[in-house]
């Protein structure tokens, strides 16, 4: 018990640290203003989709850790501007596993290939999945047609972000979706997946830094060719996509 609270805690003061709400917003703004709608896909601690409620935008919270979903509900559950889903998203709904890393909840996956890809890997060392949950799968589409279609989906789900895509059929105006170098191949099958749904405009940030590495949005391959060369310690970031690409530009 005292292992998840601490966990929890260090997410919070990392994810609410002094400033970062500030950075949020400022950049969450090209993406979204007032009566939008934003599902935040692997919801964690929460920090997104307060940054989308600072913003006047509605929020579906996704996150499927019960101790984080209990979390949400204490920071959000007198909100009507957020609805939270307590589910995993896939390419079809049914039921899924999901393992869990009591120490680190950031990393929580519903891909076993994640955990193969992190075994070993530089700077995933003690890493260790020790519990499991069978939990309800749902679709980005089922989203949509429950809560409309959204503006803005993040997508971070240690992974899984391919499949999470895979469900998803209408374009939102835009979306995040994270990666790691420890399974760029994911990155490449979501980029593949993007521009069958007619986006061509990407740019990207590294770690949790608010701010594009690119100076104008690059297509999909040349996105996927940057994603092969980073150095394996750059570690993990998000790529944008977006049918406005004037929104991508840094």
């Amino acid at each position: 018990m005292h292992g998840h609270t601490s966990a929890i805690s260090r997410s919070l003061r990392t994810y609410y640290a002094p400033g970062r709400a500030a950075a949020l917003d400022a950049f969450h703004a090209r993406f979204l203003g007032p009566g939008d709608l934003a599902f935040d896909i692997g919801a964690h601690v929460g920090d997104r989709t307060a940054s989308f409620r600072r913003l006047g935008a509605r929020a579906v919270a996704v996150e499927p850790q019960p101790r984080l979903a209990r979390l949400l509900r204490l920071l959000f559950g007198r909100d009507p501007g957020v609805t939270r889903i307590a589910a995993l998203v896939g390419a079809e709904p049914g039921e899924a596993v999901l393992r869990l890393n009591s120490a680190n909840p950031t990393v929580a996956t519903a891909s076993d290939a994640f955990v193969a890809a992190a075994a070993g890997a530089p700077g995933w060392e003690g890493q260790v999945w020790d519990a499991a949950l069978h939990l309800p799968v749902t679709t980005l589409d089922a989203l949509a047609a429950a809560h409309g279609l959204p503006d803005f989906i993040k997508i971070d789900v240690e992974g899984y972000e391919a499949t999470a895509l895979a469900g998803l059929t209408r374009a939102p105006r835009a979306l995040s979706f994270e990666f790691t170098t420890i399974q760029r191949a994911v990155a490449a099958s979501c980029l593949e997946r993007l521009h069958a749904l007619g986006y061509r405009a990407f740019n990207a940030c590294l770690g949790e830094a608010m701010a594009f590495v690119h100076a104008a949005p690059l297509d999909a391959a040349a996105m996927a060719a940057w994603i092969a060369a980073l150095p394996h310690d750059a570690n993990s970031g998000d790529v944008y996509a977006s049918r406005e690409p004037a929104r991508l530009v840094r």
